[in-house]
């Protein structure tokens, strides 16, 4: 194991002239939602059997953030090193790339003479520096997964100068696809000489031939679909070179230059993308605007292109040189406009993109992981003290890697497709399992290597982290994304044979065996007695018998398996509950899960003024919000979320608490294990700028950990919470310390006071649960948390409801969890005594 990993103390590498952590000045940041809450049960998914109720459909998408914007819904993934960094609040972003930086200046006599300014715009920037300390720390221990070709690409970017250096990657941050305008880039005040730098990145570089030494692969480049350097290469790409049709250019014009532009081609739109396709089209099909004609000469797609040729072909040849000259001449028009453009270079983006996948260990593809850590180093934040372990292992060899690079590209156009408008045709399904027929070959060549590792190989567990970094990692997620689109293609028969192989299978995606074993019992309930290849009998009741015991034992495996997480077991229970009724198995054989039914909370009426505006269409114009405002009658009488009206009730009632959702939960979860998320374990601590060990989101977190947990659960129920809350808060409290999930805003008073009034057994419960699932168990915390001491110390959780609301299942589980823990936990309604409606 010691040959497996690279011990390195913490931040052994820092970025040039970047001040140490003690002297950073500290930040009062603003409470924002903790990183990583997710509610499992937030929108699931709808199959095809019209009979089942919403709580038992499978939810087949991955678990995802939702964040408003405007009247859409935008979904994203967190990376595991974006689940490791701390939330960047947009007031806390700088404006500028280079901060000036002031340094002591000295006299003669080497004493301090003043302090001034010897920073210099434009010879000094975090993000060129950490550019250039990604690549540093990658090229060190993981040179051999580049080629002599990419070898050359960097040795080339090390003798750019830094204005150069500097715009690569302020493009490189920005829309990395398009063209910018030379004169509309604006970094003047940081470059003295922009068209310099333009000429220096777009100048053509030659490259070595490729080096004949390179190891042997079972997968070759063509199958891995890399785009491969040429002879020679451009950090940038010139318009005058790339540019060449009416569809490629007409985009960069803005609005207000396309419409002076269509009124002279006479053509109309109502927004920029008609006013583009008007002026296509027209020059595809207008003949009589000849007189001030475009014509195009090649279209994006191959059918546009062959029309356009077979055009040009049938047309006298004067009329082709006339239509080429007007052609031509709006080019000239919109090059005239626009002027000269720049853009990254594919091919050496790319590259760069694969260097810092290496550097972050992004489990997804996304092109925020630099700019997240960079923005975590330029806000002066204060990180915990760990020992940095980065493995040089990971990927075994640069066809490792470019696999892997190839399956997070196929992950997130499956996930694109799904997430789109086409997820509700079928060319979008049929795409998926096109991109499934030709992964699930290599994936069983994959899981099979796999199994040998974890048989062989891994000593202490490291293979559930390190198995992340496989292309059968994001492969398990494709297969898991083609059942749900089989399922809706109606392929049952394929669909249930595929999610037999991934429940065969326990290397991948642990997490999702609740929702496999749910889906399998739901096909083989009602679906599979009529596409039974080889039917037992030729009776269908019979046929529809044999496949319910089969459902029933699927059933009984799922709740059999370690692996099947808690959320699942309600739904599975009452499927084999009401197979057993169908099946007329005998009572004294059943199963009885009365030991374990959900347990029901105490429920509260909290009557208010409900506030209502006449707004039926919504602010701009938009979809008018759901959510329900009332009137603050036992506070200061001000508008509030039913929420805060119920607590401001509680409040007068003698209770102290928060509307926090869970954070007060997570906040006591880092408190009480502070030094155990922080604990040395090999491979999980991979950057200076973590606030959790980038295995907490996953299944190995408390496994890894469990002597120490376990000790720690047991000091927390011998009621030692408040002192290792208050050692924390006052070690770490003044600097406020970047850890997940933890709220400095928080009175540590306050919190002292809460888990004083807990029973020191149902905290350590708590504690344990978040431990074992801390990603899935981020949802579904009751809103309230209410505590007081007279007449006797005691605390309590309440779930808010308002009219047309229910409890979601990871709702009823807290409740259920918290109630066996000997935790007091209220359902309370709000109910409006009267409504007023407001302007």
């Amino acid at each position: 194991m010691e040959a497996f990993i690279q011990r390195r103390s913490i931040r052994t590498k820092t970025l040039p002239d970047s001040p140490v952590p003690e002297e950073r000045p500290v930040k009062r940041v603003k409470p924002t939602p903790d990183h990583g809450q997710v509610d499992t049960n937030n929108s699931p998914s709808k199959n095809d059997c019209s009979e089942e109720s919403d709580s038992e459909q499978l939810e087949y998408h991955a678990i995802e953030d939702v964040i408003e914007d405007g009247n859409q819904k935008k979904h994203f993934r967190h990376t595991a090193i974006e689940d490791s960094l701390p939330a960047i609040p947009s007031e806390e972003r700088p404006n500028e790339y280079g901060v000036p930086r002031v340094s002591p200046a000295f006299d003669s006599d080497g004493k301090t003479e003043t302090t001034k300014s010897t920073w210099i715009r434009g010879r000094r920037s975090i993000y060129v520096d950490a550019f250039n300390y990604a690549l540093d720390v990658v090229l060190e221990d993981e040179s051999h997964l580049f080629d002599a070709k990419e070898h050359a690409v960097f040795d080339q970017w090390r003798q750019l100068d830094y204005e150069s250096q500097y715009l690569y990657v302020r493009l490189f941050l920005r829309k990395t696809s398009a063209w910018h305008r030379h004169c509309r880039l604006g970094y003047y005040g940081d470059i003295s000489d922009p068209e310099a730098a333009i000429k220096t990145l777009q100048e053509r570089r030659q490259l070595p031939d490729a080096s004949p030494g390179l190891s042997a692969s079972s997968v070759t480049e063509n199958e891995l679909g890399e785009s491969q350097l040429g002879s020679s290469f451009t950090f940038c790409d010139t318009s005058e070179e790339h540019i060449r049709t009416i569809e490629e250019a007409a985009p960069l014009l803005s609005l207000d230059e396309l419409k002076v532009l269509c009124k002279e081609a006479k053509v109309q739109g109502r927004n920029k993308a008609e006013l583009v396709k008007a002026l296509c089209r027209m020059s595809r099909h207008q003949a009589s605007l000849q007189a001030v004609g475009l014509q195009q000469i090649s279209g994006t797609g191959e059918n546009s292109t062959a029309e356009s040729s077979a055009s040009n072909v049938d047309a006298p040849p004067g009329e082709r040189k006339q239509h080429s000259n007007r052609a031509r001449h709006f080019m000239d028009k919109i090059s005239a406009i626009v002027g000269p453009c720049i853009r990254l270079s594919p091919l050496t983006y790319e590259l760069f993109e694969r260097l810092h996948l290496v550097f972050y260990r992004s489990t997804e593809w996304t092109e925020k992981s630099l700019t997240t850590i960079i923005l975590a180093k330029i806000s002066r934040r204060n990180f915990p003290n760990y020992i940095i372990c980065r493995t040089s292992k990971i990927f075994e060899s640069r066809e490792h890697l470019v696999e892997f690079e190839r399956a997070l590209r196929l992950e997130t156009e499956v996930d694109d497709i799904l997430e789109s408008n086409t997820a509700t045709c079928e060319t979008g399904f049929l795409r998926v399992l096109e991109i499934f027929d030709s992964i699930y070959p290599r994936w069983k060549t994959l899981l099979a290597e796999e199994q040998v590792k974890e048989d062989k190989v891994y000593e202490f567990g490291e293979g559930s982290y390190l198995r992340r970094f496989t292309p059968a990692h994001s492969y398990t997620r494709i297969l898991h994304k083609a059942a749900y689109a089989l399922g809706r293609l109606k392929r049952h028969a394929e669909e249930h044979s595929l999610l037999t192989e991934l429940l065969g299978q326990r290397l991948f995606h642990p997490a999702r065996r609740g929702s496999w074993y749910q889906r399998k019992a739901l096909l083989e309930e009602n679906y599979m007695h009529a596409l039974d290849p080889r039917p037992i009998s030729s009776d269908p009741e019979e046929q529809k018998k044999h496949w319910k015991r089969i459902a029933s034992r699927t059933c009984e495996q799922g709740l059999q398996d370690n692996d099947c997480h808690l959320i699942y077991h309600h739904g599975l229970q009452k499927r084999l509950v009401k197979l057993e009724k169908q099946l007329r198995v005998a009572f004294r054989q059943r199963h009885d899960f009365g030991h374990v039914r959900l347990a029901s909370p105490e429920e509260h009426t909290v009557e208010g003024v409900q506030l209502k505006r006449e707004d039926p269409v919504g602010r701009n114009r938009r979809q008018a919000s759901t959510k329900t405002m009332w009137l603050d009658e036992h506070g200061h009488g001000e508008e509030c979320s039913v929420e805060e009206m119920c607590l401001s009730w509680y409040r007068s009632q003698g209770w102290k608490g928060y509307h926090a959702e869970g954070g007060i939960i997570r906040t006591l979860f880092a408190y009480l294990f502070y030094d155990i998320l922080f604990l040395y374990i090999p491979n999980v601590f991979q950057t200076a700028y973590q606030t959790c060990p980038l295995d907490l989101h996953t299944d190995s977190f408390y496994p890894a950990r469990a002597s120490e947990i376990n000790h720690r659960l047991v000091d927390i129920a011998n009621g030692g919470a408040e002192r290792i809350i208050r050692e924390v808060a006052l070690r770490e409290g003044e600097k406020r310390t970047c850890v997940v999930g933890l709220n400095w805003d928080y009175d540590p008073d306050d919190l002292v006071e809460l888990v004083t009034c807990f029973d020191g057994g149902a905290l350590a419960t708590i504690c344990k649960l978040m431990a074992q699932e801390y990603r899935q168990r981020g949802g579904g915390i009751p809103d309230l948390i209410l505590w007081r001491t007279e007449p006797r110390r005691e605390c309590m959780f309440a779930e808010v409801k308002s009219a047309n609301d229910r409890l979601s299942d990871t709702q009823r589980l807290w409740m259920h969890v918290l109630t066996g823990a000997g935790v007091k936990v209220a359902l309370c309604n709000a109910v409006a005594r009267e409504v007023k409606c407001i302007d």
